[in-house]
Formats: C-alpha cells, structure tokens, sequence
C-alpha cells in the first residue's frame, strides 16, 4: 500500500489500528485462502468466461428490446438504432467474490420511453423463447422488481431502471447524482444496486484483503442460515458493507485478521447504532434518504445497515426481533471460533459447520405452497417466501412465544397423485409411495415447496403453577388470508398449508450430510411430566413424544374418549386452549385426518371454510394449550 493510501482516512471515524500483519496472521489468511479454495469458492477460467459470454448475449438482447420498443413508440428506425441501452453488473460478480453457481446480479437501465411494464412483460416473453432460458419466473411486485431465471446454467437476476434522457451510451457511468432526476422510488432502488456496489470498492483500503475477508463471511453466513434478506436476514449488499466496514477500521490488516476482527465488532455491535461507510449525504433530488429522526418507519429499524451511496438506505430493514437474536447468537459462536484459529487452536473449516437449524427446536411451523403447474409454482412459492417475514413477526407477538427463526431454503418436492385423497395428503406434506401397478404417465403431478420456522417456547416460569397457552391461530390465519390476496392465485390450481409438528416428525430430507433427526425415548406418560417438560430449553434437551405409530395407532376406545371430552371446533379468534392430555393420543403432527386435520379448508366451489379447531390440531406443545396450530386453504390442488 503507497504512502499516501496509508495516510487516507477511510469511514466515519478514524481507524482502530494501523499496525502491519504479524507473521501468525498472514500465515491464518493463508491457510484461509487454502481453506476456501479447498471448499471450491474460486471458479475455473473456463466457467468465468462463460459469465462474460452469457452477459455479452444478456446485453445484445436487451438492446434488441429497447430498439423494438422505441419503434413501437413511433421513433425513426435511423433514430432506434442509437437509443442504446445498457447492462451493469453488481453485488458478488461485481465485487469480484463469486464462486461457482453464485448468481449474476444484473441491472438493465433503458431510455425513458420504456415502461416498467414492457420489460416485465415484453423482456419476459423475449427471455422465456429462448432455448438457454429455464426457470423464468418475474416477481413485478417485490421491494425491488425482479425477474429470475437461468441462463445457459448459470442464474440471473435480472432488474430494471429507466432513466429520464432519450439515450443511453454504453460509457454511461452511474455515479452520477443527477441521473435520479424525476425517477420512482423503484427504479432509484435498481440504480443503486450498481452504485453501491461501486461505492464500497471505492471506500476500502485494501481490496484484496476485502474479498478474501467477504468470500469467508459468505460462506460462513449461507453455512450458518443466516444469509437471506428476504427472510429477515442480512443479504449481500449488507455483509459487504459490514466486511468494508471493519477493514476501513484496520487498513492494513491481512484478511485472516479482518474475519477475527468482524466477528467479535459485530458481536458487541451497540445495535441500532447504524454501521456506515461514509457520511449520510443529503442531496438536492426529491428522494427519500434515511434519517430515523425524520421517518418513524426508520426509528424502529433494529440492525441499521445504510448503503453509502445517494440516496442512503437501510440495507437491513426486514430484521425482525428474531432473526437478530439468531444473528447475534452466530457472530457470538464464529467470535469464539476465529479467535482460537488466530491463535493456532482451531481451524478455520471449524467456522463453516453447517446449521443445526433442524436439530436446534423441538417444535416447527411448515409453511407447504403447492399448485399442479410447474411455472405457476415458481410464481407462487416465491410470492409465499416473500411474505414469510409477515408470518414470523406476527408470531414474535404470540405470548409466551420467545423466538420464530425462519429457516433460509425451501424444500422442493414433485409427486404424481392418482386419487383427490393423495392430492390432499401431498399439499400436506405426505407423500404417496410409488405403485408398480399405476403408470408413469397416469395421475397428475403435484408441486410442493415447503419452508420452516423453528419455534422456540419460553421456559415456564417456576414460581408459577398456572396454566399457559400458545395461540397461533391468529398470525397462521392472517397469514392465508395475505397470501390468499396475491392478484395472481389460483383457487383451482394452487393451495397454502401452514401446520405445526414435532421435530421427530420433520421429513428426512431437511437432514444433512451427517445430521440425524431426532430420536426419543419411550417415558412414562404423565400429565405432571409434560407440565414440566417445558421447564427445559427446547434448543438443548430433547422430549419424548408420541411416534407416529403410537399417535396413530391408539385404541379407538382411547381416541373416542378423546373426541368426545373436546368434540366442540374452536376458531382462531375464541382464544379456546387445549390440554396436551387431548391430543396425546391423536395424530402425529404432519399426519393427515380428514376428519381432524385443524387446518382452514376452503373449496373451490363454495368459498367456505371452516376451522377445525379439534384436539389433534397437529400435535400440540406438551404442557401447553395450543389453539389454532395450523392452518391452511385448498383449491383443487389439493392443498
């Protein structure tokens, strides 16, 4: 690093230290650099050409589309052919620390006379025709328009500004204030995707040791599930602004030395103090800029991470109560870990163990979205997983309800179901076993996309002997009803089920590597036992439970005693709580009972709906009422 770079002060204050690396540190970047090649972080030149050739291609197209729809508009042909337009990359490709299969994130900025609405339609159409085009899908109403799709295999997510002049030169440069001159607030948040991008390479020190650092934290935040702005996490943009951050705190510290640093700054962040990489600058344009003295929305921001280039945004405005406990509870874990690496007693793979999310709880909300058409699927499921984090802040009200941890990926099932029986079962998560004697081509094939929240119950106090309940009736039933209003469901053909279960329940495909699902032993069943289960910490110890066999299994006598001392349907608005000595004997949680599966069924052909607010209701919490545990609505889907 030059003198004068040395001597440049980076971010808001001055930095911690301006030491040199020691010989320990650089030997921890190198075995860390080692570590993340070994892992396959680094792509080959052949699959980095192949991003330029798919970009290159990506650019042809869009100018083709900008030519087409200025002659639609009544321009010259002679003019049409030099209104330009022009593609930017930004986040990881831009930042120069994408891996293999990593996404490019792509921005298409287009002359004025091209509507939002040619591109998410017109553009669409062009994208979906083309052979190297698989998995389309255009999400017009997110925070920040989108359409998603693979290109020749490697996934595009691809954004949309137009700008306020009649062309677009290709040696256009968005740094440019100016440029946001009389644009909505949709296309100033595409624009900035770029130069935010651009802005934080700027505002680094020493780039190399930034992206060696941000590959790591990558990495580790998709390990540990806490990587997905969309679920109420930090995104891309976010973690390299806080990487950017602490390497301008310590500008000439190696990268190994960053990571050690990051993780313990983060821990003892003094959150909702912001993190900034400059000045917030108030500029001369009628846009917003985050000022959390100005807009209340902005004061109850809980992790404030702001973009530094104009207009400054919070990056992380969808954290919830939650997922920032989680999120402090990692940086506290990896804290420990980097530490011991920097001092030779660990390693750094150590730091990327994957997430023990479904080994963490004993109880889960899984949110199924289903429909019988592939691409109306892609469309659903991502309308559903958008509105997750409305589901889990309203489960962060429910008493005695400490934590809602939503859980990053979604599980993707398809099943070919013969009778309206096993459509059912399959929109609830149970899937029809194979027949020798059906052929492949018979029935008609169901698409399931399932997400999970882990439930955390707060311990019982132990003062206290009076009764609690855990009514999620209400924030499970205003979910369906949100989701239900998309402009775009389908009551024929798409279905949404939210259910609680047990973890000994969840299905094996969300276990892992070497991850084992729970396994519980056989106790003696007793009403006192399971009022004081709850006592226990669910993310330490683990409960017995009824198995499926033995839920199912019980003697009808024992059942009919059980239906008949709670055969009354509670809605989710009564506020009704039901005893665990209920619904011990009744259905394992994810088993389906028409007669007593507890969910919202609305048919296609009435529009009615009932709540079946009976005993089983999925299971219930030992030592808890439950009421309203799951939720669903059904079309001919079968969901």
């Amino acid at each position: 690093m030059s003198k004068s770079a040395q001597s440049k002060t980076y971010g808001v204050t001055p930095p911690i230290s301006t030491a040199e690396p020691t010989s320990r540190e650089v030997d921890a970047t190198q075995d860390l650099v080692t570590t993340l090649k070994d892992l396959g972080l680094f792509e080959s030149d052949q699959e980095a050409r192949k991003r330029e050739v798919v970009l290159a291609k990506l650019d042809s197209i869009f100018k083709e589309f900008v030519k087409r729809v200025g002659l639609s508009r009544g321009i010259p042909e002679s003019m049409a052919d030099e209104v330009g337009g022009k593609i930017f990359t930004f986040g990881s490709y831009r930042l120069g620390v994408h891996g293999k299969g990593s996404d490019i994130d792509t921005l298409c900025v287009a002359p004025k006379f091209v509507k939002r609405e040619d591109f998410f339609k017109d553009m669409y159409d062009v994208l979906k025709a083309r052979s190297e085009v698989t998995e389309i899908t255009a999400v017009a109403d997110a925070y920040v328009p989108v359409i998603k799709f693979q290109f020749s295999d490697i996934p595009i997510d691809l954004v949309f500004a137009r700008l306020e002049q009649s062309t677009v030169p290709d040696n256009l440069d968005l740094a440019d204030d100016n440029l946001l001159r009389g644009l909505d607030e949709r296309c100033v948040r595409s624009l900035n995707g770029s130069r935010v991008t651009d802005d934080i390479l700027r505002l680094v020190p020493n780039i190399d040791a930034f992206r060696i650092a941000l590959r790591c934290i990558k990495l580790w935040a998709k390990k540990r599930a806490v990587y997905s702005n969309v679920m109420g996490f930090f995104g891309g943009v976010a973690w390299a602004i806080l990487v950017a951050r602490v390497c301008q705190l310590y500008p000439n510290a190696a990268a190994g030395a960053i990571v050690s640093k990051f993780f313990r700054i983060m821990h003892k962040w003094a959150w909702p103090q912001p993190v900034l990489l400059r000045q917030i600058e108030e500029g001369p344009l009628a846009v917003r800029v985050w000022n959390p003295k100005i807009y209340p929305q902005d004061k109850v921001h809980r992790m404030p991470i702001i973009t530094p280039a104009y207009p400054s945004m919070c990056a992380t405005h969808n954290v919830t109560v939650s997922t920032q406990r989680v999120t402090t509870q990692e940086f506290e874990r990896a804290a420990d870990i980097a530490d011991r690496v920097m001092i030779g007693s660990a390693k750094w793979l150590e730091l990327f163990t994957p997430s023990d999310f479904f080994l963490r709880y004993k109880y889960y909300l899984q949110v199924i979205a289903s429909s019988s058409d592939p691409e109306a699927q892609l469309r659903w499921s991502g309308m559903v997983e958008s509105r997750l984090r409305q589901l889990v802040m309203k489960l962060e009200l429910v008493e005695n309800l400490e934590i809602a941890h939503p859980y990053i990926k979604s599980f993707e099932k398809t099943c070919r179901c013969y009778t309206e029986e096993e459509r059912n079962q399959a929109a609830h998560g149970q899937f029809p076993s194979a027949r020798a004697d059906q052929k492949a081509e018979g029935g008609q094939l169901l698409y399931t996309t399932s997400f999970y929240i882990g439930l955390m119950v707060k311990a019982k106090d132990p003062n206290s002997n009076a009764p609690r309940k855990l009514d999620i009736s209400w924030p499970t039933r205003e979910f369906v009803s949100m989701v239900r209003l998309w402009d775009k469901f389908d009551e024929q053909n798409m279905g949404i089920v939210v259910q609680y279960m047990k973890s000994v329940a969840l299905p094996p495909e969300v276990f892992e590597g070497g991850e084992q699902p729970r396994t519980l032993k056989k106790r003696p069943k007793s009403r006192n036992r399971l009022s004081s289960s709850t006592d226990e910490n669910p993310a330490k110890k683990r409960r017995a439970s009824p198995s499926r066999e033995e839920s199912n299994g019980t003697a009808a006598s024992e059942q009919a005693a059980d239906h008949k001392s709670s055969s009354t349907p509670s809605t989710p608005g009564n506020g009704s709580s039901l005893n665990y000595s209920h619904v011990a004997a009744l259905h394992a949680p994810g088993t389906v009972d028409r007669r007593h599966n507890g969910h919202v069924a609305t048919t296609a052909s009435t529009g009615s709906s009932a709540y079946g607010g009976l005993p089983g209701l999925n299971g219930g919490l030992p030592g808890l009422g439950v009421s309203g545990a799951a939720a669903g609505s059904r079309g001919n889907a079968g969901a």
